[in-house]
């Protein structure tokens, strides 16, 4: 079959064989793009990030004992593939630097996967660990996923009142002021740190080895990790609030309440198979919250978070061959066949060219133009016309993604696609910030202050 796709005519005194390989790498490209466009026109490629969701996922398991042994396995091959033969840690990008909270979730989910902790890997990753201040250097995510575990005590992360989800828009720290990712993980996170269950651990799996301190020793955990004042107010009112979430906050009418209100918050954001929020962290503390409030496995919102955790492991064994399975973070079509169709585009492939069309007919398909998302707190009156990084997340389009699709579109065919153009301008247009920027998800979302509580270090 001959290949539709060319590459543009080069400038005058280029190389003859800079030209030769250029265009013989652009049209292996192009082909490598159409070769991989689904029956429905879209494109989607895997989206690896590093060690901690892949660990994420094991926890995930064993905090239910629904343990997969086939994956898991397959899961393990792939974090010991990833531990760094340079200092024996987990970076959080290829041959990146050590990483403690990746290392630590690494380290640990390999433990639950039977690894010996005298195993030379484990050795070194140990060692690597230990030298760089030990576990309890980790940052918050990973401290909160220890404790669920029995590992640390729970003075060991942050206070994270679930009665946060009650203040009101004008609190100076509430759910809205958070970034939408933040926003998505904190709800049901509240949940747990409420009622701190414990993780099944079938493998009862422990990791105090990698503690330079007994984690019951140790006095201070949380720090003012950006040296500010804000940082040391908000250190102080963490101090604060511990007792309180001890000893006060169970007792009162109010926490049911706020546990309600985060539950409220989620339902509607389920967002089906595609999961809250459309990313994997928000998604397992779904569930984890969910099996902490005795929901049955057969109860109808626990199948849908657990399926959608489960829809993020990687499965195209034509695309991986025999490569371990791992799992993504989120997925990102939009993103994908965008971006693909621009390219194809500047190579050369013309506009009217049927699977140019079937890319953006999909791409316009999914334009959210019912849902008044988390963005409209701000801009109630706001026509919907975004799109998202993912299949479905129609509380969460983004102005970059919009962008790049409605570029496209107008650049395709502006007439045939007018309606979808005019919405995602309107729509771009009204999500401007009073600074005069733009912010991906909300606007007016610039409540720098919140970086310096003890949770925001990450």
């Amino acid at each position: 079959m001959q290949s539709n796709v060319y590459v543009l005519r080069p400038e005058s005194g280029t190389s003859p064989t800079l030209v030769s390989d250029s265009a013989n790498t652009a049209r292996d490209a192009g082909e490598h793009l159409l070769a991989m466009q689904q029956n429905d026109g879209h494109i989607v490629f895997e989206l690896e990030a590093d060690a901690t969701i892949p660990a994420e996922y094991i926890f995930l398991n064993h905090f239910l004992d629904k343990r997969e042994p086939q994956l898991e396995t397959e899961l393990g091959e792939y974090l010991r593939s990833l531990q760094s033969k340079t200092h024996g840690g987990w970076p959080l990008f290829h041959e990146g630097g050590f990483n403690i909270s990746a290392s630590v979730k690494a380290y640990f989910a390999l433990k639950m996967l039977g690894d010996d902790k005298n195993a030379p890997h484990m050795i070194k990753a140990r060692n690597a660990i230990l030298a760089h201040g030990g576990a309890e250097k980790s940052n918050v995510f990973c401290r909160y996923s220890l404790a669920l575990f029995g590992q640390i005590p729970w003075r060991g992360v942050p206070a994270m009142p679930v009665e946060l989800m009650l203040m009101p828009k004008w609190f100076p720290a509430n759910i809205w002021k958070f970034a939408y990712w933040s926003r998505t993980v904190i709800a049901p996170l509240t949940i747990l740190a409420a009622l701190k269950p414990m993780a099944r651990n079938p493998m009862n799996a422990s990791c105090r080895e990698i503690f330079c301190e007994p984690p019951e020793d140790i006095k201070v955990w949380n720090f003012n990790h950006t040296g500010s004042r804000w940082g040391e107010f908000f250190l102080q009112i963490d101090k604060l609030l511990h007792p309180a979430e001890k000893h006060v906050f169970p007792r009162m009418k109010f926490r049911k309440w706020a546990i309600q209100r985060s539950l409220d918050f989620i339902k509607p954001r389920l967002n089906g198979e595609d999961g809250l929020g459309a990313i994997f962290p928000a998604m397992a503390n779904t569930v984890m919250a969910y099996d902490a409030l005795g929901y049955s496995p057969d109860h109808e919102d626990f199948i849908t978070a657990l399926s959608s955790c489960r829809k993020l492991v990687t499965e195209n064994r034509e695309l991986r061959g025999d490569k371990p399975r791992y799992v993504q973070p989120c997925v990102s079509p939009i993103w994908d066949t965008s971006l693909a169709a621009h390219g194809l585009l500047e190579a050369g492939v013309a506009p009217d060219d049927k699977r140019i069309i079937a890319m953006c007919d999909w791409l316009r398909d999914l334009q959210i133009l019912d849902v008044k998302g988390d963005w409209a707190i701000n801009a109630p009156d706001l026509e919907p016309g975004g799109w998202a990084f993912q299949y479905r997340n129609d509380h969460y389009p983004d102005v970059d993604d919009t962008a790049v699709v409605g570029m496209l579109l107008h650049r395709v065919d502006p007439d045939r696609y007018a309606e979808s153009i005019r919405r995602a301008v309107v729509w771009i247009e009204g999500r401007q910030s009073k600074n005069g920027g733009w912010g991906a998800f909300d606007i007016d979302n610039n409540a720098d202050f919140l970086n310096t509580i003890p949770f925001a270090d990450h």
